[in-house]
């Protein structure tokens, strides 16, 4: 049997297999309610309402400290001899590379194609409001947080629902908090291994055969998927045996090179069409409040902009506190402060300038997708920079691979977390896991396991309710933390003595 032939016999039984109960999950996950003439799935709502809630809980805490986290990620406030494995800037890019990948490139080619210019308004609207939401996550991830005896940190989901409801609830909330943190475990794994890998493999090797001479190219061809598989899970097998301090070290490089790659490229669409930005950004602000020629009309425009920033940039789903849980700091709000910077970056930043970009652009797969026609996001944002880039898809092919290469690495450390949470921090039980990891950066070339990708979707954001409820109960804990870190600010700034129980560093935990 011949490995193209092998490989399909395996997507198709486990197609078989788990489609019904993807479907089920998904139906239920993302049940949508009709709005007008339009649906609007409740997971959606629910975050948004997070987002409200936080930003009126919090004073609109990421408009009025937003100075404040860029003056923290830049290290005036970094304490070298606090517990932790990285620093602001580091656990930032490793945060964000687990969220800027393909969505910023094909997901809002397709929300401005089905909502339409005005989708990219409501877009950057729910990335502000998701900002509050991340920073109340993150500054339970550091909070509750455990520093090992050697040095390495587990945070997220899994360690501040049961400590944080034990703090509030006694031992009721600790037995309720436990069994969220293993569900929480499992969800993160999943999609670790099917999102957050395969799914990234899978369309990164998509990109590159179709700049290499399609599946008559060179890489074409099984032997060259398995080829491409083998080189991306070496590569992350390297980083990953090195944990947070590795990934950290490479996606603090990596994440501003591929920015800087990927906004260059739309800022010079933009200013050869410079003529053209004014129209634009009338367009999108027009056409968030116009129905005409949206689909759902106003509201279809909202949903879809609130659908593709909450699926971007990932904002109370509980990933990112395991990332920032790694930083050196005393002060739990400092990273929150810091972790409300990413869905600035990924959404109002990188996702606006990719719909700037083809809307001045106009590209004809744009005007084809938007009368119903079936086109791929990635076809109608490299058509946008084809009209000025000709030769721009091989760039688009090494920011695809750079973004889907840092998203893997990030979600892998994810992953490792939360089976370290379900099966103990043994050696051998951390190199299992990163033998299985590696493996299925290798399948990721050679299978599509569409149903199985589909699944993990649902079940990363069946994560997002349990969390929130969490942030909800935790909300008066992060009130305090932020309250304490202020304090700290205006002392260290006036340059008064530090208040030694404020600087109090986190417990060690023999676990």
């Amino acid at each position: 049997m011949s490995l193209d032939s092998l490989t399909e016999s395996v997507d198709e039984s486990v197609s078989g297999f788990f489609e019904p109960i993807a479907s089920w999950l998904g139906e239920v996950v993302f049940y949508a309610v009709p709005v007008g003439s339009t649906e609007l799935p409740l997971i959606v709502a629910w975050l948004v309402i997070a987002g409200l809630v936080f930003t009126g809980w919090f004073g609109f805490v990421q408009f009025r400290r937003f100075r404040l986290a860029v003056a923290v990620v830049r290290g005036k406030y970094d304490d070298e001899s606090a517990a932790g494995e990285v620093n602001h800037f580091q656990a930032l890019t490793a945060a964000v590379s687990g969220t800027v990948g393909l969505g910023n490139i094909a997901g809002v080619a397709v929300a401005v194609s089905i909502g339409g210019p005005g989708a990219t308004f409501w877009m950057i609207l729910c990335g502000l409001l998701g900002m509050a939401t991340k920073f109340v996550e993150v500054t339970l991830g550091v909070k509750y947080r455990e520093v090992h005896a050697d040095g390495t940190v587990s945070g997220g989901p899994m360690h501040y629902l049961p400590k944080g409801l034990a703090d509030r609830f006694g031992s009721r909330g600790a037995s309720f908090g436990k069994i969220l943190a293993v569900l929480a475990s499992a969800m993160i794994l999943f999609f670790g291994l099917f999102g957050g890998n395969l799914l990234q493999v899978n369309q990164s090797y998509a990109q590159l055969v179709s700049v290499t001479g399609g599946e008559d190219g060179a890489l074409g061809s099984s032997a060259g998927a398995l080829l491409f598989g083998l080189l991306v899970a070496a590569l992350v097998g390297v980083v990953l045996l090195g944990g947070i301090r590795s990934i950290a070290s490479v996606t603090s490089r990596l994440v501003p090179a591929m920015a800087v790659i990927y906004i260059a490229a739309c800022l010079t669409v933009i200013l050869v069409n410079v003529g053209e930005l004014p129209s634009a950004v009338v367009t999108i602000v027009e056409g968030a409040f116009n129905p005409e020629g949206v689909a759902g009309g106003v509201l279809g425009a909202l949903i879809i902009g609130f659908r593709r920033a909450a699926f971007s940039n990932e904002a109370g789903l509980g990933s990112a506190p395991i990332a920032h849980s790694a930083v050196k700091t005393k002060h739990p709000a400092s990273e929150g402060l810091v972790a409300l910077l990413e869905p600035f970056i990924d959404t109002v930043i990188i996702c606006t300038m990719t719909a700037l970009t083809i809307v001045i652009a106009n590209p004809a797969s744009w005007a084809e997708a938007r009368t119903g026609q079936d086109i791929g996001g990635v076809t109608i944002t490299s058509d946008a920079f084809e009209t000025v880039l000709p030769w721009f898809p091989y760039i688009l092919t090494v920011a695809v691979l750079l973004f889907a290469i840092s998203t893997v690495l990030t979600w892998g450390y994810y992953g490792l977390k939360a089976w370290s949470y379900l099966f103990g921090r043994s050696r051998t039980s951390e190199i299992t896991y990163k033998v299985v990891y590696t493996l299925f950066a290798v399948a990721g070339s050679l299978l599509t396991l569409q149903t199985l990708i589909d699944m993990a979707d649902a079940v990363l954001f069946t994560l997002a309710v349990i969390n929130i409820i969490g942030l909800y109960f935790l909300a008066p804990v992060v009130k305090r933390e932020l309250e304490t870190f202020l304090a700290y600010v205006r002392r260290r700034d006036s340059g008064e003595a530090q208040d030694p129980a404020a600087e109090k560093a986190p417990a060690v935990s023999e676990s």
